[in-house]
Formats: structure tokens, C-alpha cells, sequence
């Protein structure tokens, strides 16, 4: 074999270990709990030798381990590495359509993602020309049942993994508006997920109002991107003209994360929600 051959070869079989290796993350990600070896052979469709390989070596890193009793298998703590840096990247690559929102709104623009039982504000720019100061600011973690980014996160995430979240929180009373009862909260989410935005009315902070979008990339709700201020300034404004900024908005940012994908095929999935 000529020595180009070789390294195309070598090459080409680096590539296939990445693969094979982001496959088995991906389903111990996607896996609600650890996983047998039987079963990630059959999620992954990898052959058991390959399996064993990928995971000696992914747990020799740390990215998985394996629970000593039960001997299944689950993401590990260098997982954890990875995700402060991803999510710093994020806030930077929303920075543009952060101003844009805020520009567009004249309120402040907020980007959240759901970091374990909480929502994280990562990114803000603030209302121009406005002086008031709001109660989120980056690295602001609240629960998120009573804010407008929580309730849409919540809403598009699967029904069991919304209610085991808010069993480990509660719903506590932030302000006489918050919703503290699972049954109204439960109905609260199957309208955001049906209406594709949710409404923060002074449930977080009084006299405060917050609207959020979800931020899908790959059909997975990511993030939210939200616009907050003053209740009495946002409800006097048309909120079916600054809702259909905010979809745009958040079509655009998720465009911008997915390679190869078009703005107007992001607008086209966030627009299927309202519908």
C-alpha cells in the first residue's frame, strides 16, 4: 500500500473511533439511567468488542463509569468539563441576537438553559436607554417553575423528566402569583408547549414581566431566550408583534448552531409549535 494509502487509511479508521465513541456517549446521554452492556450494543448497533474497547477507554478518561453494583454504565464526571466552556461559547455566539432582541423590544434580552433543577441565565444585554435594574443577571440561577425560560424548558422536555424536577424543588411561593400547585402547574406547561411561549406575570418578581421562546437545535429545546421588564410596559405592548420577533430571533440562534441548516428551516420548526 502506497504511503498516501496508509494514511488515508489511518485517517479514515481515527475518524470512525470519534464516531463510534460519541455514539456510546450520545446514548448514555439520551438514557434515562445507566445502561447494560447488552443495551448499548443494541442502541449503538456496535459490535461487543467494539463496545468493551470504547468504554476501558472512555472510563480510563473519566467521561463514564460504571456503577459497581448494578455494573451498568453512565456518563461520568469529565462530562462536567466540557459543559461550563460549551456554555460560555453559547452565551458569546447569542451576544448578536441578544442586542437584536433587545434592540427590537427596547426591554432586556436574557438567554437561560436548564442546568440540573435549575435555570442559569448565561447571557443578557441590557434594554437600551433603560436605567431600571432587573433581578436576572448572568449567572442567575432560579427554580424554574416560577420564571417564563424555566416554564418553556419545562414544557418541551419530557413530561417525566418536568415532574421528577419539580419534585426535587417544590413549587415555593416567590411572589403572590407564583404557581405552587403541581396540578395548575401541570396545565400551565401543556399551554406553553401548545401555545410555544411562556409567560413570567410577576411570579418571579413582582411587577415584573418576562416572556420566553424556546432555542431548538435538532429538535431539542436547548435554550430559551427572553425579554423582561416592567409589567406595566410590557403589557402595553403588542404581544403577538414582539412574539413573532422573539421566534425569528431564536430561529436565527438556533440556525447558528447548527451547521449545514438554514435560518428559514429553524423558523420553520419553531413555528410549528404555535401551530
Amino acid at each position: 500500500m502506497r504511503e498516501a494509502d496508509v494514511a488515508k487509511s489511518k485517517n479514515a479508521s481515527g475518524v470512525q473511533s470519534v464516531e463510534r465513541a460519541l455514539d456510546v456517549l450520545e446514548a448514555l446521554a439520551q438514557a434515562d439511567g445507566a445502561l447494560g452492556l447488552t443495551t448499548l450494543i443494541q442502541e449503538t448497533g456496535l459490535p461487543l468488542a467494539t463496545v468493551h474497547r470504547l468504554l476501558t477507554t472512555l472510563a480510563a478518561r473519566g467521561y463514564i463509569r460504571q456503577d459497581p453494583e448494578s455494573r451498568r454504565y453512565l456518563l461520568g464526571p469529565s462530562v462536567l468539563k466540557l459543559r461550563e466552556p460549551y456554555t460560555r461559547l453559547f452565551g458569546v455566539w447569542a451576544q448578536r441576537h441578544l442586542a437584536e432582541l433587545a434592540d427590537v423590544s427596547q426591554e432586556t434580552a436574557n438567554l437561560a438553559v436548564l442546568d440540573g433543577s435549575h435555570v442559569v441565565y448565561i447571557a443578557q444585554v441590557g434594554a437600551p436607554q433603560r436605567r431600571l435594574r432587573m433581578f436576572t443577571h448572568v449567572g442567575n440561577r432560579v427554580l424554574p417553575h416560577s420564571s417564563a425560560v424555566g416554564k418553556v424548558l419545562l414544557a418541551f422536555t419530557p413530561r417525566e423528566e418536568a415532574e421528577r424536577i419539580i419534585e426535587r424543588t417544590g413549587l415555593p411561593r416567590r411572589t403572590a402569583a407564583t404557581i405552587t400547585e403541581w396540578e395548575h402547574f401541570a396545565t400551565e406547561l401543556d399551554t406553553v408547549a401548545r401555545q410555544g411561549y411562556a409567560v413570567d406575570a410577576g411570579e418571579e418578581e413582582e411587577a415584573v414581566r418576562c416572556i420566553a421562546v424556546p432555542v431548538f437545535v435538532v429538535g431539542q429545546p436547548v435554550a430559551a431566550i427572553s425579554v423582561s421588564g416592567p409589567a406595566a410596559r410590557l403589557e402595553t405592548r403588542q404581544q403577538d408583534r414582539l412574539l413573532a420577533e422573539m421566534t425569528r430571533i431564536a430561529a436565527a440562534l438556533s440556525a447558528s448552531l447548527r451547521a449545514g441548516h438554514t435560518d428559514d428551516e429553524a423558523l420553520d420548526q419553531l413555528k410549528s409549535v404555535h401551530t
